[in-house]
């Protein structure tokens, strides 16, 4: 995207100490930076002010599309940083205000308070240890040199965290010898949450309410979903569906229900789900594969299904249908 206006407030630092700073900076710690910084503001609004204060101009973050996730906003914003010194030396200076934090405000009062606090504990920590240990190693002048030098030469690839999409495509392929076992349904779960997370949509993990196992929910649009994670062999029958409706019946209005089984659903199944008055949508791993092969948003694929479900009453959509 080429950018009209500044990127960086001009109250900086000079000219000399931008390359004192810009010298630090090597692909780890660019690298720690990005994975502290998304971890520790959930909230767009909250990173917002964290870019304000590292001297990020109001005329970039005002760029910042409603569509665009804090992934894709950051990897932007990165990459423009990495072209200049000037650029660098505010990626050093977001990392030791990242590094210094010892408390999380923006993930408090979530569901999962404690799973993202310390998360983003983990990230602020490795950065920490990261700089400290850079600290001792860049002593002299020549080291300074070197890593300036070797700083400009490497054109930083901004790596993803372990939910990286390929990296999701492939434990998914892993995962289906284990198709049918309890081992591959707990990694399918944590695997399917770990994709909530990337595509930054709001989820809590499996809890039990009033006895029943729920094997978590998500929230898009308004609209809070139980979820149930199916790793079967077999197709999934009617009286899955049922067991989800029922759990799906015990709560408020505006909750619906969301199966995903990865062995796909027999037609009497799918009958069962549908209907004029049907709280839930089923998806297959087909509807995975659309998102893996980035074709479609996970959100919007979970829209188009819903959309389907409201025009026609039906719960499934196959994706060969999606442009029908």
């Amino acid at each position: 995207m080429n950018i009209g206006f500044p990127l960086i407030n001009t109250v900086m630092p000079q000219k000399g100490e931008s390359e004192r700073l810009a010298s630090k900076i090597t692909p780890r710690l660019i690298e720690l930076t990005y994975e502290a910084a998304l971890k520790t503001y959930w909230r767009k609004n909250a990173l917002r002010k964290f870019l304000r204060a590292s001297h990020v101009a109001e005329s970039f973050i005002s760029s910042w599309a409603s569509e665009e996730s804090k992934r894709e906003f950051l990897d932007r914003l990165f990459q423009k940083l990495q072209a200049t010194d000037k650029g660098k030396a505010v990626i050093f200076q977001m990392a030791k205000s990242l590094s210094e934090q010892r408390t999380f405000p923006d993930l408090r009062n979530w569901e999962d308070s404690d799973v993202k606090i310390q998360t983003a504990h983990k990230a602020v920590q490795e950065l920490k240890g990261y700089l400290d240990q850079q600290g001792k190693k860049i002593k002299t002048e020549k080291d300074r040199k070197n890593a300036r030098e070797k700083a400009q030469k490497e054109k930083q690839r901004i790596q993803r965290s372990l939910t990286d999409k390929s990296k999701l495509q492939t434990n998914l392929d892993t995962m289906h010898s284990k198709v049918g076992t309890q081992k591959g349904g707990y990694e399918f779960e944590s695997w399917f949450y770990e994709l909530l997370d990337f595509c930054e949509i709001i989820n809590r993990k499996p809890y039990n309410s009033g006895g029943r196992q729920i094997d978590g929910s998500l929230t898009l649009e308004g609209t809070t979903y139980l979820v149930e994670l199916k790793f079967t062999k077999n197709q999934s029958g009617a009286s899955d569906i049922d067991s989800l409706k029922a759990k799906v019946d015990k709560m408020a209005d505006n909750t619906m229900g969301i199966m995903i089984s990865i062995s796909g659903y027999s037609r009497v199944a799918i009958n069962a789900a549908s209907g004029s008055k049907s709280t839930l949508l089923v998806f297959d791993a087909s509807h995975l594969y659309l998102f893996l092969s980035g074709a479609m948003g996970f959100s919007d694929i979970i829209s188009r299904v819903r959309r389907h479900a409201s025009q026609t009453g039906e719960a499934y959509l196959p994706t060969n249908k999606f442009n029908g």
